[in-house]
């Protein structure tokens, strides 16, 4: 039986990255249902585990565990599956705010289809690639916390997230040829 302090404990390291959690397994196994499920184990292990958790970066720890779950669900799983993600979910702070009452409908719809487009294209890439651009430029990870979620160098990781930008933006100018 655990303490109450490991329960607050838990709560205060971890349920703060629950998002994190949920958009990267998300985007990993593309099925939301499984990606609530993974969040879900994953919190479980991370619970369980919590007395091996000697400090430092909580969301590097969680989404390591989170991936690792991913990863063996796309193992497991046998085929790629896709979600329809919510427009509004997706949206970041910043993005909310720029959605300003000035801009026109021409103007919003113009961003919207911008961005389905670059939803599109990323959903094509392969799983090692999206990912990393997924924690870099939706997360907001340093390369460091990148490379500790994913157990590879800080240079395999710029590698990737370069190979991976490469990838995207060939598929977006397949897009708009």
């Amino acid at each position: 039986m655990r303490s109450s302090d490991d329960t607050r404990r838990f709560e205060q390291l971890f349920l703060p990255h629950l998002s994190a959690a949920h958009n990267l397994a998300r985007w990993l196994t593309r099925n939301d249902s499984a990606a609530q499920d993974i969040v879900q184990e994953s919190c479980l292990r991370a619970f369980k585990s919590l007395h091996q958790f000697a400090g430092g970066n909580a969301r590097a720890w969680l989404l390591t565990i989170v991936r690792n779950q991913s990863y063996t669900w796309l193992k497991n799983s046998g085929s790629e599956r896709y979600v329809d993600i919510d427009d509004e979910e997706m949206l970041s702070e910043k993005d909310k705010a720029a959605l300003s009452h000035t801009d026109t409908p021409e103007v919003l719809s113009n961003r919207m289809q911008t961005r389905e487009l670059l939803l599109q294209a990323l959903e094509t890439l392969p799983t090692l690639f999206r990912e990393v651009i997924i924690l870099k430029e939706l997360e907001e990870m340093s390369y460091k916390e990148i490379a500790a979620v994913t157990g590879v160098p800080i240079g395999t990781v710029m590698s990737r997230l370069a190979r991976g930008r490469s990838l995207l933006k060939k598929e977006l100018l397949a897009i708009y040829a």
